[in-house]
């Protein structure tokens, strides 16, 4: 989800081809800074052929020296938003989906105005109020635990005034993917977990990657514990009900798993290459997101200080920040921290730098000169 200091989930979240790999000692360097903003961090570079180096730094659980396991599962928040823009292009591809069909559509009396398009809600210019905001997030500790239905959330969304007019500006909301994931299911007539678990992490084999169960609050596999102010106190909320993030935010991946998948999605494996032309059709997210992010349906392009670009997602959920994406060569890098910007921070300003390092380790683990 987009970028937020803390509390709520975002909203609620690699170069050019001749950009060179930062030597291993700098990626490092940039991970041991941000275990000193974070309780942990961990990364993975996957290269063009798949070869894979993994980072840790900092500790998997508070006030403890536990290591941290390379490529543990980590809340990938919004990188969720990619996964189901991936399914509904794919339906798109098979003429199941009219991209530029009001969403009414596929959902009659879902929302009000029936101008409203799938284009739009995937690329965030439909102007729905974003549920997130209305669903009391900012009293966490009243919510960590209750499951929230799909529709409770569109009903959140559809009590507030809209943010615009269709196709006017990109505002980023997550009601849109609530959207989404009700549209695939609607026309598929299976869950939206099935659907990105056998289109797509069946498909390329990721191990590490699923969408949690109804009502459940773990993490499966070795993770670092994440972190989140609950009453104004940094608290252990490794385990949540994340359905209020539902298909805007619920999936759990690792870095490694979440490299893969960009990097099959940008080389044309996931979906075809008319439909993931049209993904890449951008639109500009000036003051929602950080500085150069320009956003297509469902992912998100951002420059890099060597030239270029890089195209991934990010995500942002109570416990973990997560960033990174693929170059126009091939070369993936994701980054993950186990708590929000802002939560170890005593100042906005000093969380809003701790997230600009985040950013930063990104550009330098792809344009570092060695």
């Amino acid at each position: 989800m987009k970028k937020t200091l803390v509390g709520v989930m975002a909203a609620a979240m690699l170069c050019s081809g001749t950009a060179m790999a930062a030597p291993a000692g700098q990626v490092q360097k940039q991970l041991d800074g941000l275990a000193k903003e974070f309780p942990a961090a961990l990364a993975t570079t996957s290269d063009a052929n798949g070869r894979t180096t993994a980072y840790t730094a900092g500790t998997a659980e508070l006030n403890k020296r536990v290591p941290v396991p390379k490529n543990g599962q980590v809340r990938a928040g919004s990188n969720t938003k990619a996964f189901v823009a991936v399914v509904v292009m794919q339906l798109v591809a098979e003429g199941k989906v009219e991209l530029d069909a009001p969403v009414t559509k596929y959902l009659p009396g879902a929302i009000k105005d029936d101008r409203i398009t799938v284009r739009q809600i995937l690329q965030h210019t439909s102007g729905l109020a974003n549920y997130t905001n209305y669903l009391g997030l900012d009293k966490f500790e009243d919510m960590q635990h209750r499951y929230v239905e799909p529709y409770e959330l569109l009903a959140a969304a559809n009590q507030q005034p809209v943010t615009g007019q269709p196709g006017e500006k990109f505002k980023y909301s997550n009601t849109n993917y609530a959207l989404a994931g009700l549209i695939v299911q609607k026309v598929t007539g299976r869950p939206i977990a099935e659907n990105v678990d056998q289109r797509i992490v069946q498909r390329l084999k990721l191990k590490d990657t699923y969408w949690p169960s109804q009502g459940e609050q773990g993490i499966r596999g070795k993770h670092p514990h994440g972190y989140s102010l609950v009453k104004g106190v940094p608290t252990d909320v490794t385990e949540l009900d994340p359905s209020w993030g539902w298909a805007a935010g619920q999936i759990i991946s690792s870095t490694k798993d979440l490299n893969t998948f960009y990097q099959a999605l940008m080389k044309g494996d996931l979906v075809p290459a008319k439909e993931l032309k049209e993904m890449r059709k951008t639109v500009t997210t000036v003051g929602e997101m950080w500085p150069g992010a320009e956003y297509g349906l469902g992912i998100v392009s951002s420059p890099l200080t060597c030239g270029g670009k890089y195209w991934g997602h990010g995500g942002d959920i109570h416990g973990y920040e997560t960033r990174g994406g693929v170059t126009e060569n091939g070369r993936a890098f994701s980054i993950a921290v186990t708590a929000l910007p802002g939560t170890f921070q005593k100042t906005p300003e000093e969380g809003a730098k701790a997230h600009e390092a985040v950013l930063a380790t990104v550009d330098t683990a792809l344009c570092g000169a060695k």
